[in-house]
């Protein structure tokens, strides 16, 4: 290798891939056919998103050299950010071919495997297309978990490899073999965000059953954004988190209102001195113990080292605030609705105003899934 190209090479793994793809192209105007140059070029200009060009030049270099591993193995990659899932299988089964004990070839079709496949039906009424669609693609994600077996039987010291297998086995539904992989991924490289972020989602989707696994959930995805600042996707899941959290709290909002209203519907009846003080009593207590209790449980769910980020994200979260303010009306309504018992029309309001925080409910929700990074 030149010491143009090892420069080249340098460059490339520091992310400078102008630089690198401007020495590569110097390299090959005196060696035009050298494979290895090529392939380099062509992760530079992948690296820099010009996927047209990078198939063009990983192709010549498969002219050049038809058995070079490696770029079958970048031709496999392209043709996957294109989209090109068939024509990327057969790249990467032809790498296997020509180096079953590499790691990296199995790899590389599991990653195909696991990408490829039908689309999803999210209705609910299925006809016999969809079933069949979803059995192809249960085959393929099952062949994508043996692929990424292999790999890590042949590389145990790759971390990538074991967070594929977790990865299949996530979409699979095999929680368990998923949470292995995630956790033996994370023992070889602590720094994985994208092993924390989907360790993250399978506490996440245990949260209900198992005590902590929230707040596990919280600090993988708080994690993972440290780790990587420019991945949108734990992000995400923390702005749901943090929604979720905030929308959960209209149902103890929905306890005040009823309060509020009960009490102030018994003052307007004529109750007086003995009789009023204890509706007042009684719905304070009502008020100031559900609120109480649902702040309790939040501060025992959120520990102190994850409530900045929590409260930055949400912040910076249109979904998250919407909801925050159609809460803030229902606590203030009911405190006001007991000044105010001798209007009707006032207390009247509660029921707008909780249908205005389902509403903000359900708004919020769909704006998250459209804020949601593609995969």
């Amino acid at each position: 290798m030149s010491r143009a190209l090892q420069q080249a090479d340098a460059l490339f793994d520091l992310g400078r891939y102008e630089q690198a793809s401007a020495l590569a192209a110097q390299h090959l105007a005196g060696h035009p056919d050298d494979a290895t140059a090529l392939v380099l070029l062509a992760r530079c200009r992948h690296g820099l998103g010009d996927e047209q060009q990078a198939l063009t030049t990983v192709e010549q270099a498969l002219r050049v050299a038809p058995e070079s591993v490696s770029a079958w193995l970048m031709h496999t990659h392209v043709l996957l950010s294109l989209r090109e899932y068939k024509q990327a299988e057969g790249s990467a089964r032809r790498a296997v071919e020509l180096a079953p004990q590499f790691w990296a070839s199995h790899y590389t079709l599991g990653i195909v495997l696991d990408r490829a496949g039908a689309p999803q039906y999210r209705g609910t009424h299925y006809t016999l297309r969809s079933v069949l669609d979803r059995a192809v693609r249960m085959k393929r994600t099952r062949a994508a978990h043996e692929s990424a077996r292999t790999a890590a039987a042949l590389a145990p010291e790759e971390s990538d490899a074991y967070f594929l297998v977790g990865l299949t086995a996530h979409h699979a539904g095999n929680h368990r073999v998923a949470q292995q992989a995630y956790e033996a991924a994370l023992h070889l490289n602590p720094d994985s965000s994208s092993a924390h972020n989907n360790l993250a989602l399978l506490h996440l989707r245990r949260s209900w059953l198992s005590p902590g696994s929230w707040t596990r959930a919280a600090e993988g995805f708080v994690q993972a954004a440290a780790l990587n600042l420019t991945d949108r996707h734990a992000r995400h899941n923390l702005e749901t988190m943090a929604w979720g959290a905030v929308s959960g709290s209209r149902w103890v909002a929905l306890a005040g209102i009823v309060a509020a209203a009960s009490g102030s519907a018994h003052l307007r009846a004529g109750a007086a001195g003995t009789d009023a003080l204890v509706t007042y009593l009684v719905c304070a207590a009502v008020l100031v113990g559900s609120w109480g209790g649902w702040l309790l449980w939040q501060t025992r769910r959120v520990p102190p080292h994850l409530r900045r980020p929590l409260l930055l994200v949400s912040r910076g979260c249109r979904p998250v605030l919407g909801m925050a303010f159609a809460i803030a009306l229902l606590i203030v309504h009911p405190v006001l609705a007991l000044v105010l018992w001798r209007s009707a029309l006032f207390s009247a309001l509660a029921i707008p105003l909780f249908f205005f925080a389902l509403v903000m409910s359900v708004a919020g929700h769909t704006a998250l899934q459209q804020r949601a990074p593609k995969p």
